[in-house]
């Protein structure tokens, strides 16, 4: 089963940073670390389900040109629309996931703390629509928290090799920490190569 909407609920009835998201250094270094992992220094469009306060979109704001984020929690919208206010080419709206994704496609999807909330099914729609969505030569990037939750459906851990496995993607890089899980991924250019070597930072100025 899927966790439960009256947990999201719970959580945000009487603060807008329930896990204190902008306040803590393991959090602010998760993030540094996740942005610096992203192989370009500049995307098209970049899509970020459960945002959550807009900690993480503020950092992936000075990446993109157009950065839509999403929250279940309308309060948690608002704290990430007012992070974001000085960013007019980034939107946070009011989406459930899966059922509500998107139109279009992306050359930057972030998946942070969100798959452990969905039951297996629910993390195989997702990650197929993300695959969907996401541009021939695009990133799909992942992190999530490694310790159990009695809430979370599943654990980081397995969630990724879910999202490993996925078809479709290259891992070009990972960070595994006792905390944490930090994959990315690449969907190949068509007709480009599916070798990680090739679709590295260095492959593409020319270096390797």
């Amino acid at each position: 089963m899927s966790t439960p909407p009256d947990y999201f609920e719970a959580m945000y009835r009487d603060t807008d940073d329930p896990w204190h998201l902008g306040e803590r250094w393991y959090e602010r270094r998760k993030y540094a670390l996740t942005t610096a992992a992203l192989p370009r220094a500049r995307y098209r469009s970049a899509f970020e389900p459960a945002c959550s306060v807009g900690a993480l979109s503020v950092l992936l704001a000075d990446r993109c040109d157009r950065l839509l984020s999403c929250d279940r929690s309308p309060r948690a919208v608002a704290a990430a629309t007012a992070r974001l206010a000085d960013h007019p080419h980034a939107r946070v709206e009011h989406r459930l996931l899966p059922d509500q994704w998107p139109a279009g496609t992306f050359d930057l999807i972030v998946l942070s703390e969100f798959l452990y909330y969905q039951d297996s099914p629910g993390v195989a729609l997702i990650l197929e629509k993300a695959v969907n969505a996401l541009d021939p030569g695009g990133t799909l990037a992942a992190v999530h928290w490694r310790h159990p939750v009695p809430d979370h459906s599943q654990t980081g851990d397995a969630v990724h090799q879910a999202l490993r496995a996925t078809p479709g993607l290259v891992r070009i890089a990972e960070h595994s920490e006792p905390d944490f899980l930090l994959d990315v991924l690449v969907r190949p250019p068509t007709g480009g190569a599916t070798d990680p070597a090739r679709l590295s930072v260095a492959a593409a100025e020319g270096l390797a």
